[in-house]
């Protein structure tokens, strides 16, 4: 038994040996160098902890793959806290900002976060931001005049406090060069496969996706956010008007019989209306009817055709037009995904 084991151990060193001398062989055929991309993931007050420890997870499980693949590049990932980051010289290749949960240091961050970020960014750093992320890195200034996204629940809250920012939170991921945001809570997922798609490879990427069991397939926020509009803006005539909609949107509604039963001119009622909820009365109905389509073709068995005329269209292809331009989704694909 002694010597099967012996001849076993022996065996394997031989086999390991042999792999090695292969990959070795590879990169020096190659002439490879392994580079490291430094990446520093912020633990700021309420950072997400699963987002905090599962992109260092994830990142650590790349670089597993590319060294499968003789890949030159590799991650080398550090977690800090926010008072740490006075006394560091460190120069990253990519920073991150993870999602919040719990607090809301993210609507007030510290001076000495935002200091940092902006010299990591003039460092040559990519500076991502996550969900609530997204206000942190908006704090800089950085994000003023160029594209971004968050949480579709906290658009109009980013819109407010930082008006400079072109907010589309439709999309997952926006990827702008120097500057990277992305959605909701759990996009930090996307997050770290579109940094591996772009720092390693896609292959990479995709395996990735396949061993963690994640669709890398493209996908957009807007496949899942509800309509919920503003009832909190003070305009008591607009909230009338609001609950009237929320009861009778499934009947024949014009901008003339609201500003009617509003007892105001239609140009009068528009401003009010656009200034209390951001949108015109029009485009408002029809994201209440789609979002009222959405929950039938989830709770129901009725076909779209039937949920059309159920929400207040009368024509069936203007409802369906209506809800991709919305959802990014047709129906059939919306119900195949959801239900």
């Amino acid at each position: 038994m002694t010597l099967l084991l012996l001849i076993i151990t022996q065996y394997t060193k031989v086999k390991t040996g042999i792999k090695q001398a292969k990959t070795d062989k590879f990169r020096k055929e190659r002439k490879m160098t392994t580079s490291e991309m430094k990446i520093q993931i912020i633990n700021y007050p309420g950072a997400m902890q699963t987002a905090t420890l599962g992109l260092y997870e994830m990142f650590l499980l790349a670089n597993r793959f590319a060294e499968e693949h003789a890949l030159a590049a590799r991650f080398e990932v550090e977690i800090t806290d926010v008072a740490k980051l006075a006394a560091q010289k460190r120069k990253n290749n990519i920073v991150i900002l993870p999602p919040n949960i719990v607090d809301e240091y993210f609507l007030a961050p510290e001076t000495v976060l935002s200091q940092w970020i902006i010299k990591q960014h003039k460092q040559g750093a990519v500076i991502c931001a996550v969900c609530a992320g997204t206000f942190i890195l908006a704090e800089t200034g950085l994000l003023n005049n160029r594209p971004a996204t968050t949480h579709w629940g906290l658009a109009a809250q980013l819109e407010t406090l930082y008006s400079e920012v072109n907010i589309n939170s439709e999309k997952i991921i926006i990827n702008d060069g120097d500057l990277i945001t992305a959605g909701g809570l759990m996009s930090w997922m996307d997050l770290g496969l579109e940094l591996v798609a772009q720092f390693f490879n896609p292959a990479i990427m995709r395996q990735l996706g396949k061993h963690l069991i994640i669709d890398t397939a493209p996908r957009e926020q807007r496949y899942y956010q509800s309509f919920n509009p503003r009832f909190d803006h003070g305009d008591d005539v607009i909230h009338k008007i609001q609950t009237h909609i929320q009861a009778k949107f499934h009947t024949r509604l014009t901008v003339a019989s609201l500003a009617e039963k509003s007892h105001l001119s239609e140009r009068t009622f528009a401003r009010h209306f656009i200034q209390a909820t951001g949108f015109n009365a029009n485009e408002y109905l029809q994201r209440l009817r789609i979002q009222k389509a959405c929950e039938l073709l989830e709770s129901t068995k009725k076909t779209f055709e039937v949920i059309a005329y159920d929400v207040g269209y009368e024509d069936v292809s203007a409802c369906r037009k209506a809800f991709v331009k919305i959802i990014g989704l047709t129906p059939k694909e919306f119900r195949r995904r959801f239900v």
